[in-house]
């Protein structure tokens, strides 16, 4: 090779590590706003790529897992995870599960009785449900994401191995292995697994747009199609009950196929810019803001065809919300409300914390909303 072509390789490469670095955190941060339940801050985002039970009211609830709490629902009853581990507590305040582990950045997702903890950077997960630990995993290389279905198997992405792209790994209900995929093209940003743990989805980004790769039968790393979206990105992907995918973009909601590898939007808020959501069996809660300056918006209750069932208009900051069936529980910036399907309004019995203090919000049934910082969790009673 003549010398005066190395310093153009060598500079290539450096840039080459640099933009694979700078992706990397990028999906960092898009997960763990998704997962903290953070509003999202898409204007970023955008520039830079371009059944119910009763709940009695408690005392406050003791989750001592250090810093850096999240929180979220476990069958009855509530998970956090810090930088200590993770702890499983009943709503009438008895802990249930404790697990030790440093995480940096914890993250944790569920799925009816399944959980799954890791940390966003980290190599250390560990799946569990109210009774135990299922299964402790130490990866190679970063975790991005994870996800856990409804018969416990979990997926989980991370950067391990050559190259900057990362892999998604399919693991079953005993923390066995089942497949792992690698994609030639795109960053992987999460994935998810069918209930019936038949098709695996891979969110990627690609240097054109957004990509759902589908896996049938898990028996082979090789896809068996692809749904491309060019110039968009898609932030989130779910699996609905229907066995559709509600692709969550920057400007619109998509369902998509994962048979047909087709896709159709149901709604469409591109003169908005998208605060937050949250999804329940049946419906989609949206925070759409007003391009402009402060919290101008709109609080919006649709189900999964796009069809609308409440709209409220808000100039109060939204600090955190979480659905239950058709009732949108939100933490705005003057406190808690609670929206039925007609969007009225019910105000909590008892005084809630100041909203200063409050990080997440978890509705627990139509009448129940678990109320979390960092220095405290309550359950507090909207009847």
């Amino acid at each position: 090779m003549p010398e005066e072509e190395r310093p153009a390789k060598s500079k290539f490469r450096i840039i080459r590590i640099v933009a694979t670095l700078a992706i990397f955190a990028l999906l960092i941060y898009i997960a763990f706003v998704l997962i903290s339940g953070r509003g999202l801050n898409l204007e970023r985002i955008s520039d830079f790529l371009f059944p119910a039970e009763q709940v009695e009211p408690v005392d406050e609830l003791h989750f001592n897992i250090g810093r850096g709490r999240v929180f979220t629902a476990l069958d009855s009853s509530i998970v956090a995870a810090g930088s200590l581990g993770i702890q499983v507590i009943d709503y009438g305040g008895t802990e249930l599960l404790r697990e030790s582990f440093p995480m940096g950045t914890p993250a944790v997702r569920s799925q009816n009785e399944y959980a799954i903890a890791f940390d966003i950077g980290g190599t250390e997960a560990r799946v569990f449900n109210a009774a135990g630990i299922i299964s402790s995993i130490t990866k190679d290389g970063p975790i991005v994401s994870a996800s856990v279905n409804d018969s416990g198997w979990f997926t989980i992405n991370s950067r391990e191995g050559e190259g900057f792209r990362g892999n998604a790994t399919v693991y079953n209900n005993l923390g066995n292995r089942v497949v792992r995929v690698s994609l030639s093209t795109g960053y992987i940003l999460s994935s998810i697994l069918s209930a019936d743990n038949e098709i695996l989805a891979v969110l990627n980004l690609t240097d054109y747009g957004s990509r759902i790769t589908f896996y049938h039968g898990l028996n082979r790393p090789y896809p068996d199609g692809t749904f491309d979206l060019p110039d968009v990105l898609i932030i989130d992907i779910q699996f609905l009950a229907s066995g559709d995918i509600l692709a969550v973009t920057t400007d619109s909601l998509i369902l998509v196929d994962p048979h047909e590898f087709s896709g159709w939007e149901i709604y469409n808020f591109s003169d908005m810019r998208l605060g937050g959501y949250a999804v329940s069996d049946n419906f989609i809660a949206l925070h759409l803001l007003d391009f402009g300056i402060g919290h101008r918006g709109n609080l919006i209750l649709i189900d999964h065809f796009g069809n609308p069932y409440g709209n409220l208009q808000t100039d109060r900051e939204l600090i955190s919300m979480s659905l239950f069936e058709d009732s949108l529980h939100a933490m705005l910036g003057d406190g808690l409300v609670v929206l039925d399907r007609g969007f009225n309004v019910r105000l909590p019995d008892e005084e809630s914390p100041s909203a200063a203090g409050v990080s997440r919000i978890i509705a627990l049934n139509n009448e129940a909303t678990l109320v979390a910082g960092e220095r405290f969790a309550i359950i507090i009673n909207t009847p």
